[in-house]
């Protein structure tokens, strides 16, 4: 069932939690549980568009794209790196202290689960707190990339120098003169630790999720409109054995037609709500 009126969120937030009750519960969460942390989603209402999102093909073979990536993505660090961990996100926290969740499967890389104090968390796309040497593999912690393009490129500290785009991304002048951070060990490429388009999921985070579904008796999706196939495949092991399963977000989703219980509405405002029902 959706919802449509206030009365109806809270009976079917109260139906969810009778269907939840002494469960472990799994989660799966994507972009939407962030957004009311400031952090844009790339599906649904107040959605930014992405015309040409970048392919791992693209970000190994055209120089000229990867520094506009890295611009790009230097300033969108800053935004991740500032936002705050929401209600949603606390809530979630909050249930695994309480022993009711098991942990947290995210499709995100924000880090607001691991901030929020969420201690299970498995981040099938990766997090942009690493960024990885594709040469010899030494992992370096994001804020220190992000001291290096700052040394190398003082002008992108001076808010004139870089216009927001309409989507929300950012569009510099030029990116003519933008020096690429490289590995400080061994000079090679640089990769944010990110699933990029035309990557898969590592093998070992998507066992790990596996296994994290397998030791509970009931799934949660949050947020997330199930686009991604290896959403998609979580939840049909789920089905397959029939555990509860409560969806909850404010557009349709792949897997409504599998859900036990369908809630359009926000995550900072169920998520809360189912909390306090469990409690």
């Amino acid at each position: 069932m959706s919802v449509s009126n206030p009365a109806e969120l809270s009976a079917t937030v109260a139906h969810a939690a009778e269907l939840l009750r002494e469960k472990r519960i799994a989660l799966l969460t994507g972009a939407g549980i962030s957004t009311d942390s400031g952090i844009p989603a790339y599906r649904g209402e107040g959605a930014r568009t992405r015309s040409d999102p970048m392919t791992i093909q693209t970000y190994l073979g055209d120089e000229a794209a990867r520094r506009r990536y890295w611009v790009g993505g230097h300033l969108g660090w800053r935004a991740f790196a500032s936002a705050e961990p929401n209600a949603g996100h606390i809530a979630l926290a909050q249930l695994e202290a309480a022993g009711t969740v098991s942990g947290v499967i995210t499709q995100n890389v924000d880090g607001l689960h691991l901030r929020a104090g969420s201690s299970h968390v498995i981040e099938v796309h990766g997090t942009m707190r690493r960024v990885l040497c594709l040469r010899c593999g030494q992992v370096f912690d994001r804020r220190d990339v992000a001291v290096q393009i700052e040394e190398l490129n003082p002008w992108i500290t001076v808010p004139e120098n870089v216009a927001l785009a309409p989507d929300g991304d950012v569009l510099p002048e030029s990116t003519e003169g933008f020096i690429v951070p490289a590995c400080t060990v061994c000079g090679g490429m640089l990769k944010p630790d990110v699933v990029f388009f035309g990557e898969y999921v590592p093998q070992d985070r998507f066992r790990a999720a596996e296994s994290l579904l397998r030791s509970s008796s009931a799934l949660i999706v949050a947020g997330s409109s199930l686009v991604v196939n290896s959403g998609v495949r979580l939840v049909e092991r789920a089905r397959r054995r029939n555990i509860p399963l409560i969806i909850v977000n404010r557009e349709p989703t792949r897997a409504d037609a599998w859900a036990h219980v369908t809630i359009a509405a926000g995550t900072s405002d169920v998520l809360p709500a189912l909390q306090e029902l469990l409690s």
